[in-house]
């Protein structure tokens, strides 16, 4: 008998697993920098914690690095590509020995046994010795060395602004293993997905150089310059050692310079804020004045998302144009002010979507980019007091160039694999960005923050999916939303409505309207009448289910829904056509309607 309830007990254990569970890691690191050579070493111990229902037999890490070199599957994959990808200025073949980049492994122990491993550029295959069950954990020991490349993609050394070295995914790093497997795709300059875990990080590196990172700094007083003692550091030969902590993230970056100003600035709920820029009297004065502006901003999310869980936040010059980071982003800082701060604004929404959710971006990009496209788009607008009555504009218009271009592919496209960078860019950013925007049409603005709220509420820390969001949706709206998730995210179906013709006697009109693509949507009309009059007529649409509440002042009339096998739909209007001024699809103009040039009736135009 206590055999059997062993066994239901485990199958119990196993099926609570299934529905939920995250890796852990724990990262103990040691690295010196030559400032001269650019070449660095180190040790990492890493405590892997298996959370799983499943037995690991191997695990893999990304050595990042090994990409920035000339025949490299980065190097082949820009060259093969449909479009350039403008994010790259140089051709990784032409790069000289000094400006490549690697990343080398060596003496990896599993519990202090060496372990066989199959290298392969940017992905470390490392075979278990011993297999690592649910809930066990193993010891991970290795040594590191490697060369930093000049600032290509993100990460580097002598950026364009004259940072000396910004080091991103500059480590061993294990991959994550999630409900859908192994995630070990090779970097070509795309997204990133991690395992969230505790970082200990001391850095060695010459004394004259500031140092910013992820964490938290722990020896203040040894270091002193920039921080709280401001004397010379104590060091040996010239070489100072800065010790960081970064609790609960799944990246550790940090960048140096000889250079660098610091400056701290309160944020809200006990945050502080560190900015590190080049001392360039060009740049200073909007360094300055952005750090008041980056408090408003985590003010801003905190009210739309939920609060930031962490303690310090840096926005640190380095890279090669703006690129998030656990606790900190890299930002080229020598741009006028509406670009400094509106980079600022979307990297820093990134610390919710991407550190803090963290979808895995290689599949589900767009619930990152695009999402924090939204969200920044909307507090630029709130902070910088632009006054737009559209401020999502820009992404509207960039997905309607996207649906005409005929490249784009489905958004459920792994990064990896679109044919074109236009379409990649365009779909996680744009489109990303307008799911929401559509998200809000159907819901209501103000449940679309209630839903926002709750996804983070209820998901940061467990790297959620599109249908984890949809259910959230769902239970805070209370309508049915599966159709739209599938129509916007795996196909490129797109919305198109139009008003077919307007036919009437002397007491009504029947309005004909035609949905010329494959996409629905409920329906938003506003008639205006030439006696003043106006009213507003809401069409559900029968897959959702019910209706949202009405979001305007004046009231509006609930007709029955459109059923979508039918594209046609008869709106009956108790005036007659003499009586009517004009009639507008979508009043709001969140509704992502590809042609929108027969959206319209207007008296004077017949």
């Amino acid at each position: 008998m206590k055999t059997v309830l062993s066994f239901f007990f485990s199958l119990l254990v196993l099926s609570s697993y299934s529905q939920y569970w995250q890796q852990a890691v724990n990262y103990t690191m040691e690295v010196a920098l030559d400032v001269e050579s650019a070449n660095y070493s180190g040790t990492q111990i890493l405590r892997y914690t298996n959370n799983s229902p499943e037995t690991l037999h191997k695990v893999f890490y990304h050595l990042y690095f090994n990409a920035f070199q000339p025949g490299s599957e980065m190097a082949i994959r820009l060259k093969n590509a449909a479009d350039k990808n403008r994010r790259f200025d140089i051709d990784l073949d032409s790069l000289q020995q000094d400006q490549q980049g690697y990343l080398k492994v060596s003496d990896i122990t599993q519990n202090g046994v060496p372990v066989k491993t199959v290298f392969s550029e940017t992905i470390l295959e490392v075979e278990l010795n011993e297999p690592i069950g649910p809930g066990q954990e193993a010891t991970f020991a290795l040594n590191f060395n490697g060369h930093v490349p000049d600032v290509i993609r993100r990460a580097g050394k002598n950026s364009k602004e004259g940072v000396a070295f910004s080091m991103a995914q500059w480590y061993p790093k294990m991959a994550e293993y999630d409900l859908e497997g192994w995630n070990t795709d090779p970097y070509t300059g795309r997204e990133f997905h991690g395992v969230w875990g505790d970082f200990d990080v001391k850095i060695t590196i010459d004394k004259d150089y500031t140092v910013a990172a992820s964490g938290y700094l722990q020896n203040a007083e040894d270091i002193g310059k920039g921080y709280s003692l401001r004397e010379k550091p104590k060091s040996k030969q010239g070489k100072v050692t800065w010790h960081f902590i970064a609790p609960q993230v799944h990246d550790f970056t940090w960048a140096a310079d000889d250079n660098y100003i610091h400056d701290t600035y309160p944020g809200p709920n006990g945050v502080t804020l560190h900015f590190f820029y080049k001392n360039d009297p060009e740049i200073i004065d909007n360094w300055k004045k952005l750090q008041p502006h980056t408090a408003e901003l985590m003010t801003y999310y905190n009210e739309k998302i939920g609060d930031y869980p962490y303690k310090q936040y840096s926005v640190v010059q380095g890279g090669d144009g703006g690129m998030e980071y656990a606790m900190l982003t890299l930002i080229t800082g020598g741009r006028n002010y509406g670009s400094l701060f509106g980079v600022t604004a979307h990297e820093l929404a990134h610390s919710w979507f991407q550190h803090v959710l963290a979808t895995n971006e290689t599949k589900h990009e767009w619930m990152d980019e695009g999402f924090t496209s939204f969200i920044s788009s909307l507090a630029s607008n709130d902070i910088l007091k632009q006054n737009r009555d559209f401020p999502l504009e820009g992404s509207y218009r960039g997905y309607y160039n996207l649906a005409a271009s005929g490249v784009e592919m489905p958004q459920s496209t792994n990064a990896n694999r679109y044919s074109h960078n236009f379409a990649y860019e365009s779909t996680a950013y744009n489109k990303g960005a307008v799911f929401l925007g559509q998200l809000g049409y159907l819901v209501g603005n103000d449940v679309l923050f209630d839903i926002l709220r709750t996804y983070y509420s209820e998901w940061k820390f467990k790297h959620p999916q599109p249908n984890d969001l949809r259910r959230i949706a769902e239970r805070v709206s209370g309508l049915q939303l599966q159709w739209f998730l599938t129509d916007w995210t795996q196909t490129t179906n797109k919305i198109d409505y139009g008003i077919a013709s307007i036919v009437g006697d002397a007491n009504s009109s029947v309005v004909s309207l035609i949905r010329k693509e494959l996409m629905p949507m409920p329906l938003e009309i506003l008639v205006v009448y030439k006696n003043g009059t106006s009213e507003l007529h809401y069409i559900p649409f029968n897959l959702m289910r019910g209706e949202k509440v009405n979001p305007y002042t004046m009231n509006w009339k609930v007709h029955k829904d459109w059923v979508w096998g039918n594209p046609m739909y008869s709106l009956v209007l108790n005036y007659p056509k003499e009586q009517i001024e004009t009639i507008v699809i979508d009043p709001s103009n969140l509704m992502a309607d590809v042609d929108k040039s027969d959206n319209y009736f207007s008296a004077q135009k017949q």
